[in-house]
Parts: C-alpha cells; structure tokens; sequence
C-alpha cells in the first residue's frame, strides 16, 4: 500500500473554477498524486497545474499558499495529503 505523508491543509475553496487553495507544510510538484481528506471530503487526485499568485509553478514548497485543480469541492482545513 501506498505511504501518504501530510503536506498541507485546505485554506479555502473557488467553486466557479474548482481550484483548492492549499497553505503546504511540506513539497509538492506538478504529477504527484494527492489525497484531500476532511469530513465529507474524500478523494485522489493527481497535481496536473499548480498557481502560486495565479503564476503557473512546477513546484512548491513548506510554507507556500499554491492553487491547484481539483474534481471535487474541498473545504477549509481538509487535510492534504502526498501519496509515495
């Protein structure tokens, strides 16, 4: 099974363009695979384009605010999680 380690948690959420605001506490780059996870939310994603100030970046690290795509609606303070 996959090792998931916490790399972030939600901040916020804009439903008009489905994009998670993530504050990191740990790296992420475009291609990792993630898991969101709060009360209701639940789900596995992978990075395919990450914003830091609506510029696009490869990568992010611990203590960046980053903007990423996701399929389904998140809320604030759902976890993030890297999958390894």
């Amino acid at each position: 099974m996959a090792e998931e380690k916490e790399i972030g948690k939600v901040s916020g959420y804009f439903s008009h363009v489905g994009v998670a605001a993530i504050k990191l506490s740990g790296r992420l780059k475009v291609g990792d695979k993630i898991h969101i996870k709060g009360h209701t939310t639940d789900f596995e994603t992978t990075v395919g384009s990450m914003q830091i100030e609506n510029k696009g970046v490869e990568e992010a690290n611990s203590g960046d605010h980053v903007g990423i795509k996701v399929p389904e609606k998140v809320r604030p303070n759902d976890t993030v999680y890297l999958i390894e």
